[in-house]
């Protein structure tokens, strides 16, 4: 089992919660992103830096990441391709990317995108917050230590 970061836009606070949960059950970890990453004191946390373009740190995780594998992605079409490998995918604020939830989060993200592009709507998502912290914290424990014992979410 490793864990992915899609690590360009992922918060420092949750590489953090990541990277304590690596060490203490000895879990690698991979942060890909297309820009320079700090580096690590540990060989269990690697940096991937891929070459600049539309998606490529994307692609690079969905063709390396395996099923057994979790991905941590605010990226709705990377969460869909890991899941349509049967992989699991989870975002920085601590929702589970599924079979039954993936399709419409990907309409939802379509709509807004066209609601943004035609003025109807403006701005992204929330400011990340305390509580989106905690609530990442709590999904990602009960995640990969079910996923640690080799259990399917």
């Amino acid at each position: 089992m490793k864990i992915w970061i899609d690590a360009d836009a992922c918060p420092r606070v949750i590489k953090e919660i990541v990277f304590r949960a690596s060490e203490r059950l000895q879990i690698p970890v991979d942060l890909v992103a297309n820009k320079g990453l700090a580096k690590h004191e540990t060989k269990l946390i690697r940096s991937i830096v891929v070459q600049d373009g539309f998606d490529v740190a994307d692609d690079y995780i969905a063709e390396h990441a395996a099923p057994q594998d979790l991905v941590i992605t605010a990226d709705i079409p990377l969460a869909a391709r890991v899941v349509a490998k049967g992989g699991v995918a989870l975002d920085p604020r601590g929702e589970l990317y599924s079979e039954e939830n993936i399709g419409e989060r990907l309409a939802m993200r379509d709509l807004m995108t066209e609601l943004r592009s035609g003025g109807m709507a403006l701005g992204g998502p929330a400011q990340f917050s305390l509580t989106d912290r905690q609530r990442f914290a709590a999904s990602f424990d009960r995640l990969i230590t079910k996923l640690h014992k080799g259990l399917r979410p």
